[in-house]
């Protein structure tokens, strides 16, 4: 693309229509990321590792009640939360898109002697095994497929899971999606960042699809010496509280109860993400 393209761009794209997401499986990219995961400056790719401990801590005490479980982490980025587990007397399996991440990942397992296996695989379409007594889908990552594509991941995770498994799953409020898609178009320059090594130019339009319940993002990154632009996407389906347990229910899980965050607590306001802790029924 050129920068005459940015200029005769389409007004609204549909929601994935321009990407399924960013590229997380791209090397260059996931190189990139994975600084971000381990970054302890914010908390845009990963938590920083304090507040990790903190969720772990409540999964391993309050969740799984200290009881040694096999426990599958879908979107499991660097490993965060699965070598800590681990660490506590558990079996993990980490799925991600991210070449980088699952390679950092393996590396601190092995190096520290922990019962963690990590594939590299979209978990779209990756097999995900059986006999779990957990499985986690967290920091919003639900969210960024299309709602055909979440039925089926909440579907395996059913099926993966031991006769009264768990899911913990952390997806966005719906509010914080709408504001997502409503926000002013912003820009941004840098010497180097996520979407490149070379200095360049990000400029985010967002848009919110209100016919669908999507926030939609795209990324046009302009390479300062080149002026060639790269464009990425990135949908995000909004859900209601009601959305969520009914799409629990299809998906052959039973009662719902709500958190305000992994660290527990039914009663404090909400941030951008919610805690949705439900158990598989027997019979679908």
């Amino acid at each position: 693309m050129n920068l005459l393209d940015v200029v005769r761009r389409k007004g609204v794209p549909k929601p994935w229509a321009e990407g399924e997401k960013i590229p997380w499986d791209d090397p260059s990219f996931s190189r990139r990321m994975l600084e971000e995961h381990l970054s302890q400056e914010g908390d845009a790719a990963s938590r920083r590792f304090k507040t990790i401990d903190n969720h772990v801590k409540w999964i391993h005490n309050q969740v799984l009640k200290g009881n040694p479980s096999r426990i599958l982490d879908l979107g499991c980025g660097p490993g965060l939360y699965c070598n800590r587990l681990a660490r506590l007397g558990h079996q993990c399996v980490g799925i991600d898109f991210s070449p980088a991440s699952i390679a950092h990942a393996k590396g601190q397992a092995e190096k520290d002697g922990l019962p963690c296996t990590y594939v590299q695989q979209d978990i779209r379409t990756a097999d995900y095994g059986r006999g779990y007594d957990l499985v986690l889908l967290i920091f919003g990552e639900f969210n960024v497929f299309r709602p055909a594509d979440a039925s089926g991941i909440l579907g395996k995770a059913h099926e993966a899971l031991m006769p009264h498994g768990l899911l913990l799953l952390e997806p966005h409020t719906f509010e914080i999606v709408r504001k997502m898609g409503e926000r002013s178009s912003s820009w941004y320059s840098a010497e180097s960042g996520l979407f490149s090594d070379q200095p360049h130019l990000c400029l985010q339009e967002p848009f919110w699809d209100a016919e669908s319940n999507v926030g939609i993002e795209r990324y046009y990154v302009i390479d300062s010496m080149t002026g060639e632009v790269s464009r990425h996407s990135a949908s995000v389906q909004a859900y209601t509280d009601e959305q969520y347990r009914s799409l629990l229910a299809e998906c052959g899980f039973g009662e719902v109860e709500f958190y305000s965050s992994l660290e527990g607590g039914t009663d404090g306001a909400r941030g951008d993400l919610i805690v949705i802790l439900s158990q598989k029924r027997q019979t679908r």
